[in-house]
């Protein structure tokens, strides 16, 4: 590469915030104090460590550097601020390994593997729905997963924006089912059961409290007991019906355009 083409790269690449540079190593070498110190990644790992045990409040740059044996203004010379460690340490649960291609298998059932994935991430790391994204994705392992689930949809017959609306799509509802697993978790572990969450120790209040006059199409629900998941439930896992139901409609979609074409 020239010294032009290396700088209209810098140029290009100036815009991205600091913590997406961090993530992609193309930081301007600062001062880092001795060499063999520190380094990103190590820094982010410890985060992750407390975050996983402890909560995201936990983490903190004093917390962090106090973690690894040096001084809060150690860690300043790689990583400039608590939020730019959040990304990383967002991007970087993210990098797991993405499955190879097995012949015979179809587009749904790599969908199923791509949200049990995404899935996984946030009940291994219960803290990481509690960061916003601030951007759309820019950091290497969340762009990683990105091309995955374009490879997936590469043989649909429609266009860029229709991918993205099906990525944004599953990727929604990955993260509320998400969501809702880390919560059980939380439920099972403060309380051991999973009564309180399912409502079952409430079902003969509610059958009192909810009238048909005042709720007359809640009702009937509540009185079969499906409301509190004490009646037989014929479709087993709620969220594999909502996921089989999503990807139902992205089938029928894609067989129109088919026709279309």
């Amino acid at each position: 590469m020239t010294r032009n083409e290396e700088n209209e790269r810098d140029e290009k690449l100036k815009v991205l915030p600091d913590s997406v540079k961090l993530s992609w190593g193309i930081t301007k070498k600062g001062r880092r104090g001795p060499k063999g110190e520190l380094s990103v990644p190590q820094i982010v790992q410890a985060a992750i460590a407390i975050a996983d045990e402890e909560g995201l409040t936990a983490v903190s740059m004093s917390r962090v550097a106090q973690s690894l044996g040096y001084t809060t203004m150690s860690l300043y010379r790689y990583i400039a601020s608590k939020n730019d460690l959040l990304l990383l340490m967002q991007d970087a649960v993210c990098d797991f390994p993405i499955p190879e291609e097995r012949s015979g298998e179809s587009w749904r059932e790599r969908m199923k593997e791509y949200v049990a994935l995404s899935v996984a991430v946030f009940r291994e790391h219960p803290w990481y729905a509690d960061i916003p994204f601030e951007s759309l994705p820019l950091m290497p392992h969340n762009l990683r997963i990105l091309d995955w689930m374009m490879r997936i949809m590469r043989d649909f017959p429609v266009n860029h924006f229709e991918k993205m609306s099906f990525l944004l799509l599953v990727s929604s509802y990955s993260r509320a089912c998400g969501m809702i697993e880390r919560d059980v978790a939380l439920v099972m572990k403060e309380k051991g059961s999973m009564d309180s969450f399912h409502g079952q120790n409430y079902t003969a209040a509610l059958q009192e409290l909810i009238k048909p006059d005042q709720y007359p199409y809640l009702h009937p629900l509540i009185m079969s007991g499906a409301y509190t998941d004490e009646a037989d439930n014929p479709i087993k896992d709620d969220l594999d019906f909502g996921l089989e139901r999503i990807l139902d409609g992205i089938e029928q979609y894609i067989e129109m355009k088919r026709k279309l074409t």
